[in-house]
């Protein structure tokens, strides 16, 4: 997975996939990239070689700041020919202003790199560019009156047709799965911050993670299902002069969009749920009606109508198949909660999973069947496949390399 500079790409980098791959082979992805540094962290704990990736982890973050605008917009993907951009706009600025950039987990990404280290300096001369990114976000992707973040389209959101999102109207939606790495990433920008000896500066960057956090347990729990949701926020203005309404203009800021995705569990993942709403999720996850299969959680609830588990790339099918990402955040957020049994039955089953494709087909795919575990799409697809080593370290009860 590893690359040497090319083209856009001046400094190493890492690949979701191997060369002969015929996707992914040569582009630098934004959560992709974040995920691999996790796998290596693991690797280099494993073999006893640290720093043995450090310059294609570290050149991952610096080729995306190098083409961070002063404005923060930040590539999802860079080849070494070009970004990857959807839409007609007239400009750059209007581009920003209504497409989506890199995920927010940047920040993440070098946190886990300052921390396996013990060491953030290498990151200070960035900090402008890192925290324009983030300023970015909280100016062009937070919805003022619930402070939620929103996407922009369903261009490139990482999980690529989530009914929440794909095919809703621009900045409609509040994913669960964005607020949760959101929080997660001001976190971790504070934790940059206040190693780099800039404590005031990480208290007010903390605290807007609070802030998120308070946002997200106000707009997005909802205490009769006992889960999160993402929150529509394609609402009408309220029009004070129309007469129509004005007996009694809504009084709410949001709705719920009850769509049963596995993403409503990254809450536990980033630490944003209580331990009582932690032991309700829990009861979903164990569903099998619903998310519980023979080789880990459903993306999608069995018994949604949109539940489908066709093969497809662009988008790719988060519809229901298992994904070795979305099954070990799940493995996280249960392990912060202390569902330890939990944990254990879903990383035996991911083993399981990826163990049986590795021998029957000598390599590993993007996505599986549920209940049959046979793949279903890309093969040569390693990347966050590759954490399952977390899972299996834990299994032997040996340390585990956590991402920020």
């Amino acid at each position: 997975m590893t690359r040497e500079p090319e083209g856009l790409l001046k400094r190493p980098y890492l690949v979701p996939s191997s060369p002969d791959s015929p996707y992914y082979s040569d582009q630098l992805w934004d959560w992709d990239s974040w995920w691999a540094s996790a796998v290596l962290g693991q690797v280099e704990a494993q073999t006893g070689e640290p720093n043995r990736f450090a310059r294609y982890e570290e050149g991952c973050i610096l080729n995306f700041l190098d083409h961070t605008t002063a404005d923060g917009s930040m590539p999802i993907q860079i080849s070494p020919k070009g970004f990857l951009r959807h839409g007609a706009f007239t400009g750059d600025e209007e581009y920003v202003l209504h497409q989506n950039t890199h995920k927010p987990v940047i920040a993440q990404h070098a946190a886990l790199l300052a921390r396996r280290r013990g060491d953030a300096e290498w990151l200070r001369p960035y900090l402008p560019r890192l925290e324009a990114f983030l300023t970015g976000y909280l100016t062009r992707h937070l919805h003022a009156e619930t402070g939620l973040a929103y996407w922009q389209t369903d261009f490139a959101i990482g999980v690529d047709n989530d009914p929440s999102v794909y095919y809703r109207p621009a900045k409609s939606t509040a994913a669960i799965y964005l607020n949760s790495l959101l929080y997660r990433e001001l976190l971790a920008y504070g934790y940059l911050l206040e190693e780099l000896d800039l404590l005031p500066d990480s208290i007010r960057w903390r605290r807007r993670a609070q802030d998120l956090a308070d946002s997200v347990n106000r707009h997005c729990w909802d205490e009769r299902d006992g889960t999160f949701y993402s929150a529509d926020l394609g609402l009408s203005e309220i029009d004070r002069d129309d007469w129509l309404h004005s007996g009694a203009p809504r009084a709410w800021s949001s709705l719920l969009l009850r769509v049963d995705s596995w993403s409503s569990f990254l809450p536990m993942w980033a630490g944003l749920a209580s331990q009582e709403q932690a032991e309700r999720m829990v009861q979903r996850i164990r569903d099998r009606r619903t998310f519980a299969a023979n080789y880990g959680v459903r993306t999608l609830s069995r018994l949604e109508k949109m539940y489908d588990l066709r093969a497809s790339n662009n988008p790719s099918n988060w519809l229901g198949p298992i994904w070795g990402v979305s099954n070990y955040m799940v493995f996280r957020g249960l392990l912060r909660y202390g569902f330890e049994d939990d944990a254990r039955d879903l990383a035996e089953k991911t083993v399981l999973l990826f163990g049986r494709d590795l021998e029957a087909n000598g390599c590993l795919h993007e996505f599986y069947h549920p209940d049959s575990g046979e793949p279903i799409m890309t093969r040569n697809f390693q990347n966050w496949n590759f954490l399952v080593l977390s899972m299996i370290a834990f299994l032997g009860n040996r340390r585990m390399v956590a991402e920020y």
